[in-house]
């Protein structure tokens, strides 16, 4: 077995977003490191595009004894099925560690063993606290709270009383040594499958890093998130504001995601998008233009402001209003 590859589980509507993954692990793989892209078996013949000497389409049939059909946790099957394949993975026998990448990432530069490996056969432990998002207001009535108190069921079920709380939201990587004792010491003994434990709460990425935590099972090598997640859209267009591109990001992190989740009814958006297509995509239209009005009045009739400097702003308009292009072409 290889000692650390990547894991994407992904599937036909994310087409779009696995083609961009694929495209920049073909760039960034700097080690050639295995993936396993693991679809739907009506997908893989879509997929199959993609398969190279490191990188392999595999059906999520492999994984059917475990899969689930009906609503779990309160979400739909093939969410909590992706999870249960990134959990059951190492059953394969296939590599002895695997970074879990979700296909609306997109690796930002190159990428090495040694990112995920903290030692021989000892992978880093991915773990934060996530303070920045605790401060959010709308990040934290929308998600923290719940969450937490799902996670915290974890721990009660695991009977950790440890520091807490140290996980991720994902891009983990996964040591088959920890899940092979999970499996053996936590979920059989209860007569438990991965999909009962995650009925409990589904979060994959803290049922590993819990029982990690708890356990010992390999040595703890603590390391901050490689990835930078745009949770919601607000965070994404923080940065557009702030002019940080991917080539900024990238001295910090491997990866970037702009959560599918809150993006995908504005199409693929990308990291680099300009401000304008930002503001365009997640500013409401009331919003913009009573923006654009106050700028126009304060910057126009105040402040003297040549009309080409608020090209931004009319360009944003011009996506959410089509007669408004005029404005733009005509400078």
């Amino acid at each position: 077995m290889v000692e650390i590859a990547l894991l994407i589980k992904s599937y036909q509507d994310d087409f779009e977003y696995a083609e961009r993954l694929i495209r920049s692990v073909d760039i960034h793989n700097a080690d050639s490191l295995p993936t396993y892209i693991v679809v739907p078996e009506k997908d893989i013949q879509q997929f199959n595009i993609f398969a190279s000497e490191t990188i392999h389409i595999l059906s999520e049939d492999l994984f059917a004894n475990h899969l689930v059909h009906q609503e779990t946790a309160g979400f739909r099957p093939g969410y909590i099925n992706q999870e249960i394949i990134k959990l059951a993975f190492w059953e394969l026998g296939l590599c002895d560690n695997y970074f879990c990448v979700d296909s609306d990432a997109e690796f930002i530069r190159d990428f090495h063993r040694r990112d995920f490996m903290a030692q021989p056969g000892i992978p880093f432990t991915f773990l934060t606290e996530d303070r920045e998002l605790i401060v959010e207001p709308d990040y934290y009535q929308s998600t923290w709270v719940n969450r937490m108190k799902s996670l915290e069921k974890i721990r009660e079920a695991i009977e950790y009383t440890g520091p807490w709380l140290f996980t991720v939201h994902g891009h983990a990587v996964f040591s088959a040594k920890v899940l092979e004792s999970f499996v053996t010491e936590f979920l059989k003994p209860r007569g438990w499958d991965y999909k009962d434990a995650l009925a409990i709460s589904p979060y994959e990425p803290t049922w590993y890093n819990t029982w990690l935590l708890y356990t010992g099972v390999i040595e703890i090598f603590p390391r901050e998130p490689l990835v930078k997640t745009f949770h919601n859209s607000q965070q994404h267009l923080e940065y557009q504001l702030r002019e940080i591109r991917k080539k900024d990001a990238a001295r910090g992190f491997l990866a970037v995601v702009v959560n599918s989740n809150y993006s995908r009814g504005h199409g693929v958006m990308d990291a680099d998008n300009s401000l304008k297509d930002t503001l365009a995509a997640y500013v409401p239209l009331p919003q913009l233009l009573r923006a654009f009005g106050f700028k126009f009045r304060r910057d126009i009739f105040i402040r003297r402001t040549p009309l080409r400097k608020l090209r931004v702003w009319v360009g944003a308009l011009a996506l959410k209003i089509p007669g408004v292009r005029r404005l733009v072409q005509s400078g």
